[in-house]
């Protein structure tokens, strides 16, 4: 690789330099209180799996307050929170009995603000997760649905339609639901509901104006007790068309124009855009990203300052393992981000998909289906392939302008737990394929704290879904004496993050070697990736860190080096 522009293949040497300045694109942060949230690093905590403090097996919120100086030790600028609302279980908390309280095996609300109090101390925010399409079906709406009878105001707030048949004994429609069979339930009175995830989530119908008015309230609940942001689940899905008469077949492939009768309509935008007026009501606004697994054209429009203001990206999560990729999705999404107004929000793993330490460990280094693992199938065999590309990969992601996601325990490079007993999983997927897709609960095996003890320091007992004997080589104590583990390395790349310019620009320098990835910030950073299996050059600089270590001037592969060139 050289460090000045060259042609790419099919490129003239006389069109290098111009291609050498594409993809440039700015970071709209200035770091200031209201606009923190622009290039934040923020760490996403799944309550269950974070830290035990009573023995009972899952991770509570008494847990996640004692583990904030770790969190501010490892360098991070907020903790997000998976729902630890009251509920059943039945999609991991995803079931939300009461959008204002906490689930009582977790804590209490006293708890909840405990977390507060400490992050605010250790200069952390707070983001919580707000879960709008759907309920759980012991909210106290949904039973007072069923108890009200068909036609009532009650049921008005849910969808639910009457059934087919002579006696509606058939769902109203085909539709399946994203975790298998029938998108609708029977209550027993020819009414039936619609879930388009499990039976136990109801869907809401958000036509209804008591719906938005009660969510409406929710985020005032939790903005006054001091929350920062929110996370804003399935995003796309709130706003439905299900006027009469319904398609009895199944649906159609989904439309991306906005008229899609259940996915990522034009008029959920003015939903949001009454939350946007809820969430400027308090200085500094209150953040809020979205998840909207929309395509890329359809996704700046939930980040547009007046609605959430950002919504995931979920390219680079999704992406195989090539600098081409990487370079495409890289430079889309800046691009995007200064349409919408807002930044990029960069993610590699997330409680809903495979581990990127695993899915690196695939030859191409994705997954044809990258939420769910085919039952017995092993992910990320090699290990030492995908821990080495999984921290190549953070350290360019981290180098990006924009914000950052990371997920509990990918600082310990945790690959997927592939191999759980059928007896001890819990998410529904598994039981609703008829145990053809094994679902989640590989991603959200409790964290090893500790080499030794129970549950490696997860709590003291042992944990509801069992941890791995390996996880104790994994463990934050066993990394902790370590400078070359990852746990250091996330370290020291956040360290390094904070002197980087919120505001700086990025462009890519074309390279000799197609499967290498140099980009250069503004500021004096420079980022280079080596996707190949080649050893190839080190641009002239100042070696700042590596994702592994380097020979003298040579970065080896599936490498990432930060560089200082001023």
């Amino acid at each position: 690789m050289t460090s000045t522009s060259t042609s790419s293949p099919g490129e003239s040497p006389a069109s290098s330099s111009a291609a050498s300045s594409t993809n440039t694109a700015a970071a709209t942060s200035t770091n200031t209180a209201a606009d923190w949230w622009r290039s934040a690093v923020v760490y996403q905590v799944y309550p269950r799996a974070f830290t035990d403090s009573t023995g009972s097996g899952v991770g509570d919120l008494a847990g996640i307050r004692s583990r904030i100086p770790y969190l501010a030790s490892l360098g991070v600028d907020a903790v997000w929170m998976s729902p630890f609302y009251p509920s059943a279980l039945a999609d991991g908390g995803y079931d939300v009995d009461d959008y204002r309280a906490v689930d009582p095996r977790l804590g209490t609300l006293d708890d909840f603000d405990g977390i507060v109090t400490d992050a605010h101390a250790a200069g952390l925010k707070v983001i919580v997760d707000i879960v709008p399409n759907h309920s759980s079906d012991r909210h106290e709406w949904f039973t007072a649905a069923l108890a009200a009878g068909v036609g009532s105001a009650e049921r008005a707030r849910y969808v639910f339609r009457r059934g087919r048949g002579a006696n509606a004994e058939l769902p109203p429609t085909e539709w399946t639901s994203l975790f298998g069979g029938s998108a609708w339930q029977a209550v027993g009175d020819g009414d039936w509901y619609l879930h388009l995830f499990a039976p136990e989530q109801p869907d809401f119908d958000w036509s209804n104006r008591e719906v938005r008015d009660e969510f409406l309230r929710t985020l005032r609940f939790w903005s006054d007790r001091g929350v920062d942001g929110f996370r804003i689940d399935v995003a796309h899905g709130l706003a439905k068309d299900l006027s009469e008469p319904l398609p009895v077949g199944p649906p159609l492939p989904r439309k991306h124009d906005g008229s899609d009768p259940l996915w990522d309509r034009d008029d959920v935008h003015e939903i949001f855009e009454e939350w946007r007026t809820v969430l400027n009501e308090y200085d500094p606004p209150r953040s809020a990203v979205a998840e909207a697994w929309v395509p890329a054209e359809r996704r700046v429009l939930y980040a547009r300052p007046t609605e959430l203001g950002q919504a995931f990206n979920f390219d680079l999560l999704e992406s195989p393992w090539t600098a081409e990729a990487f370079r495409e999705i890289i430079g889309r999404n800046l691009d995007e981000a200064a349409q919408s107004g807002a930044s990029s929000t960069w993610v590699l793993s997330n409680h809903d998909v495979v581990r990127h330490a695993s899915r690196y460990g695939l030859p191409n280094g994705t997954l044809l289906d990258p939420w769910l693992i085919a039952a017995g199938a092993t992910p990320g065999e090699n290990r030492t392939l995908g821990l080495r590309r999984a921290r190549a990969a953070t350290l360019l992601m981290l180098a990006l302008p924009g914000s950052a996601y990371l997920y509990q325990g990918e600082e310990l490079g945790l690959p997927e737990v592939a191999d759980l007993p059928a007896e001890v999983l819990q998410d529904p997927i598994w039981q609703r394929t008829g145990g053809i897709r094994k679902g989640r609960d590989g991603a959200r095996i409790p964290l090893p704290w500790t080499s030794t003890g129970p549950s490696y320091g997860f709590g003291p007992a042992a944990s509801e879904l069992p941890q791995p004997a390996w996880f104790a080589a994994l463990s934050v104590e066993a990394q902790e004496a370590d400078p070359h583990s990852t746990l250091a390395l996330y370290r020291s790349a956040l360290a390094l993050r904070r002197s980087m310019d919120a505001a700086a620009t990025m462009r890519f320098v074309n390279c000799a070697h197609t499967e290498v990835l140099h980009l250069v910030r503004s500021d004096g950073w420079e980022s280079v990736t080596n996707f190949s299996l080649d050893w190839v050059p080190l641009p002239v600089g100042t070696l700042a860190l590596s994702s592994r270590p380097v020979g003298e001037g040579i970065l080896p592969p599936n490498t990432t080096a930060w560089l200082r060139s001023v």
